[in-house]
């Protein structure tokens, strides 16, 4: 889908140079400055505009984004009046003439209905009046036509309806890339929703028997374990957010942990070496904490004595590098990648996979998890987070309630 958008924009790109360079070389000659020819210099204009036009409907048609990108889409057309509209009504009016708002509502519908751009003349008595036709071209994506945009001008043009229809489907693009963002968001979110749900009510249950066990011999550390359970869940389910920071993630980790210590005692130690300068790195919510989980699982069950866990995080660069290892049972290889491929999914498993598609969705699939096992050689699991990424950034902080 992304590989035909590109094409698309390739293709488009030159259409709208060569539109916009025959408009201003017709309305208003001016210095090229130096910068190439005039070809050359009409297609960094229109690149510079269209970047300009892009991020407000990369948020989807709506008033506000329709407001926003108005004006950079009448410059790419030099047109006197430029409006965006969805099925039901005008988003915004760009330049002179709208008095003709009405007139041109009325004539939507068949554009609408039919998904074909359509060009009529305008009747107008104000004679300095210089909008006297319209050009209509439908903005659709997915083959569902969600607007229109309508280019307004003194007199019929056939350059004008390729350029305007050009430009709808340059702006079509952006919606749609619009909707994939809202898609890949809601599919991020079902995902968290996922692992949410697949906090072991186990977990919950053995976690509420062991706070109830020292209410009568330990008041005070039966308080603690409450408050700690408390938090624990109150970070788990929060309700907003997909991003979280790495020292958040610990913190969540550290209730979980203490939690598991007062079940299980002596039988479980862990070892955290953090390095302070990663800690305010950004990550996908609930991505460290089933990582930790899948270790305890696997560190303590089906095998008697002790079980250790390091947790490490190290600065690499650009890259904050995160280690989850444990001495446990370990997991045969081919079972682990029939797991992340989504074939298979025992107890523990979805959580793994989880965390490896949303590290792969927000970083790139070069960032999925790596992990090394074998039958009784434990598990070591590692994460490399990058430092920056565009549109990854944390939550503001859950004020305690």
């Amino acid at each position: 889908m992304t590989g035909f958008l590109a094409g698309l924009l390739v293709a488009v790109l030159p259409l709208l140079a060569a539109g916009f360079w025959l408009g201003r070389r017709t309305a208003r000659p001016e210095s090229l400055g130096g910068l190439g020819t005039p070809v050359e210099h009409a297609t960094f204009e229109t690149l510079h505009t269209a970047s300009l036009a892009a991020p407000p409907l990369r948020a989807g048609l709506t008033e506000e984004t329709a407001r926003r990108s108005a004006r950079r889409l009448r410059t790419l057309l030099g047109t006197d009046a430029l409006c965006l509209t969805d099925h039901d009504n005008l988003l915004v009016w760009d330049g002179v003439g709208d008095h003709h708002r009405t007139e041109i509502m009325e004539r939507l519908a068949g554009p609408l209905e039919s998904g074909r751009g359509e060009a009529f003349r305008l009747h107008c008595e104000a004679p300095d009046c210089p909008v006297r036709w319209a050009v209509v071209a439908p903005l659709t994506v997915d083959d569902r036509v969600h607007g229109t945009l309508v280019a307004c001008a003194p007199r019929e043009s056939a350059v004008l309806v390729r350029a305007a229809g050009e430009v709808a489907r340059w702006v079509s693009v952006q919606l749609e890339l619009a909707d994939l963002d809202r898609s890949r968001t809601r599919l991020i979110e079902a995902e968290i929703r996922a692992l949410r749900a697949q906090i072991s009510p186990h977990f919950i249950f053995n976690s509420l028997a062991v706070i109830a066990s020292f209410v009568r011999t330990d008041p005070e550390r039966a308080r603690e374990l409450l408050l700690e359970f408390a938090d624990f869940t109150r970070y788990s389910f929060r309700r907003h957010g997909d991003f979280t920071t790495l020292a958040d993630e610990l913190h969540a980790i550290d209730h979980y942990l203490a939690l598991v210590r007062a079940r299980f005692g002596d039988r479980l130690t862990v070892t955290l070496q953090i390095a302070p300068e990663v800690l305010p790195v950004t990550l996908p919510f609930l991505c460290l904490q089933p990582l930790v989980e899948n270790a305890v699982k696997h560190g303590l069950e089906g095998k008697t004595g002790t079980c250790h866990i390091q947790i490490t995080a190290q600065d690499e660069g650009a890259e904050a590098l995160v280690v989850i290892e444990d001495d446990g049972t370990g997991m045969d290889p081919g079972l682990l990648r029939r797991i992340l491929a989504g074939e298979t999914s025992p107890s523990g498993g979805i959580g793994l996979s989880n965390v490896d598609d949303r590290l792969r969705q927000v970083y790139g699939d070069d960032h999925g998890l790596v992990i090394e096992t074998a039958p009784g050689a434990g598990m070591k699991i590692t994460a490399r987070l990058p430092k920056y990424q565009p549109g990854v950034h944390p939550a503001a902080r859950l004020s305690p309630e």
